[in-house]
């Protein structure tokens, strides 16, 4: 029986190995965690700290790029802020401040999945 709590657990997993100076899709992290489409659920667990202390979550983006999370921040422009010391190009479009993913989504190998989730069934989340 999967504890509802596991989800999240996997997340601070997957969200700890985002590269420097990259950043991943709501529904990208959903898909390493083993549940594809559950993109809200990772929105709403960055949203209400479920994933535990020092999680990268200005590192999420949606997916088409747009910075989302300014809400959960101190300020407005903190998301912004902390991808661009990362040295992520951070353009304002008229649907929002946008990273270009083809340039800087982390492009995680099928190998990286694999090793996920073993990780996972390692810790029985």
């Amino acid at each position: 029986m999967e504890n509802k709590m596991d989800f999240y657990k996997r997340g601070a997993l997957v969200l700890k190995s985002i590269p420097q100076g990259k950043v991943a899709t709501y529904g990208q992290i959903a898909l390493l965690c083993g549940k594809p489409g559950n993109s809200r659920q990772v929105g709403y667990g960055l949203g209400r700290n479920l994933m535990g202390e020092d999680i990268p979550a200005y590192k999420v983006v949606n997916a088409q790029g747009i910075l989302s999370g300014a809400a959960a921040f101190e300020t407005f422009d903190m998301q912004k802020l902390l991808l661009e010391q990362e040295g992520v190009e951070v353009r304002l479009t008229e649907k929002g401040w946008k990273v270009d993913l083809k340039r800087y989504q982390w492009k995680n190998t099928l190998e990286e999945a694999e090793a996920f989730r073993e990780e996972f069934q390692k810790r029985g989340i």
